[in-house]
């Protein structure tokens, strides 16, 4: 005869029964805690931001830089170690940079420089990297970027270099080709994940011009003709004044067809909704920015240094700055050709390469390319930019 679950046979022990779920706390309880945390968090922060004062006032008396991307670098990897979760890491590194950012105030305000106006993917990049604390300046193009850096106008600018549709940002090749050696220094990286949108005031049916950057039009280019294969593609210096120009047009006509495509920022910005969002034809749509200083990062461990060479006119001379780098150990990430703006048919080439110049075989490699080169500038090392913005 089989028993029931609540049976058992005399002489031996019925199973206990389970034990009880503690009750839940309350709704009140649990933001009482939060509360006793929150106010943990702020004494422990304001206990950081007396050290940092600290730390500015030596900085101060020594000539350090403010902004150290070798020790932001070691700071950011320390604290995502030691992350549990469940708080993402991506919000762990977004806090850091804030407080980082904060603590720049206190040590003493920095003016940073990027492609403008308010709106643009140069200005996100900017203020995801260095954080709200800082003063932000807009500038019209990129050489003024670099301009302003170079003037001591900012203390530091961001530009985009690549695209991962597009490819190499011209307007930045071609200032690094044109400044002076010490007028800026390649001090940091960061990469953007970039979401174009068209925006307009109109519907779509009747979008016939579309302002934007000409590498945007390049990343958007599958869906634009597929969708406006008819629209006017109108170029400007940048994603946020596209939309500042497509604004303007339907202030003065509302039927003039204008959109543009850019930031969903810029649209609220400047009053375009979108009629259609993330148009890039590639999802995984990533825009690479370097951070232009006066001054020379220190190593961090995980570096990358730009150059810009111009090859002798010699036969295979470019085959032996290639094999310098191959020679050495040294692997090249990146390379990019640009007319030499100074004669006919002669090229200068931007190049990107794993390790710190400090570095013994990036050093060799470097003495010995050059040996091939009318002029081989170090732009800059920095740490390698490992994380999405």
């Amino acid at each position: 005869m089989s028993t029931t679950p609540d049976e058992h046979h005399p002489g031996q022990t019925p199973n206990p029964p389970p034990p009880s779920e503690a009750p839940l706390a309350s709704l009140d309880e649990l933001r009482r805690r939060i509360d006793e945390i929150d106010s943990a968090l702020i004494r422990l922060l304001n206990d950081r931001a007396r050290v940092v004062v600290e730390v500015g006032r030596y900085k101060r008396d020594t000539g350090t830089p403010i902004y150290a991307p070798h020790r932001e670098s070691a700071v950011l990897k320390k604290v995502l170690a030691m992350n549990p979760g469940p708080l993402p890491a991506r919000t762990v590194e977004a806090i850091y940079r804030e407080l980082m950012s904060g603590s720049f105030l206190l040590e003493r305000p920095l003016r940073i420089a990027y492609l403008g106006p308010a709106g643009s993917y140069s200005h996100q990049a900017a203020t995801a990297h260095f954080g709200s604390s800082v003063e932000f300046v807009d500038v019209q193009d990129i050489a003024g970027v670099f301009g302003e850096v170079a003037r001591g106008h900012a203390d530091y600018g961001l530009v985009p270099i690549e695209n991962t549709v597009g490819g190499g940002i011209v307007e930045t090749l071609d200032a690094f080709r044109d400044c002076k050696p010490g007028d800026v220094t390649v001090y940091a990286e960061a990469m953007l994940r970039v979401r174009h949108n068209l925006l307009a005031g109109t519907p779509a049916a009747k979008v016939t011009r579309v302002f934007s950057k000409p590498e945007v039009f390049t990343q958007c280019r599958a869906w634009l003709t597929r969708n406006l294969p008819k629209a006017e593609l109108v170029a400007s210096p940048s994603s946020s004044r596209a939309v500042q120009l497509a604004r303007e047009l339907l202030d003065a006509d509302p039927d003039c067809g204008a959109a543009a495509i850019a930031s969903l920022l810029a649209g609220k910005l400047y009053g375009l909704h979108p009629l259609y969002e993330s148009i890039e034809d590639n999802p995984n749509n990533v825009t690479r920015f370097l951070v232009l200083a006066k001054q020379e990062a220190l190593p961090s461990g995980d570096d990358k240094t730009s150059a810009v060479f111009q090859t002798a006119d010699k036969p295979g001379a470019l085959a032996h700055v290639l094999v310098a780098f191959e020679r050495c150990g040294v692997n090249l990430t990146h390379i990019d050709r640009r007319p030499s703006g100074r004669e006919n048919w002669a090229h200068v080439f931007y190049i990107e390469a794993q390790g710190h110049r400090a570095d013994e075989k990036l050093a060799k490699a470097l003495h010995e390319a050059a040996s091939h080169c009318i002029e081989l500038r170090v732009l800059g090392s920095y740490p390698r930019a490992t994380r999405l913005l």
